[in-house]
């Protein structure tokens, strides 16, 4: 069975979507921890994050880095925080958090609720923010 997150990538599921590539999806987590809390994902479904082709991973991070840049143009933060942890969703996936502690990156701690509108307002933001690097 595809996980949600390859069920976002074939459209079947919709989703605030950030950036985009032939290999790679950037879209805001529903769940946020910060307001601009974006998931970069693989468009391959592969579990583990280390199970990765090493092409495939390797180019994670460089596609992660530009969407963190437009997220740290639009949301006020210190840095943009990454975090993989991958038991969340059997699909490999970086989180891109605007922090301003390490406490900012405990995902223990109560999430945002925004709305629809509310994510979707943050995502033109952002997505236009990344069509001008």
């Amino acid at each position: 069975m595809a996980s949600i997150f390859t069920r976002i990538v074939q459209g079947e599921i919709p989703c605030h979507k950030i950036a985009e590539s032939d290999h790679y999806l950037a879209f805001l987590d529903i769940s946020p921890l910060a307001d601009g809390h974006t998931l970069v994902i693989p468009k391959q479904e592969v579990d583990y994050i280390f199970d990765l082709e090493e092409s495939l991973l390797a180019g994670l991070l460089p596609f992660a880095r530009n969407v963190g840049k437009a997220i740290e143009q639009i949301v006020p933060c210190e840095r943009i925080g990454i975090s993989v942890i991958g038991l969340e969703v059997p699909h490999a996936h970086v989180h891109l958090i605007p922090i301003n502690s390490v406490q900012d990156l405990n995902f223990a701690r109560p999430k945002l609720s925004r709305n629809t509108e509310e994510l979707a307002d943050m995502a033109t933001r952002i997505r236009t923010a990344y069509d001008q690097l």
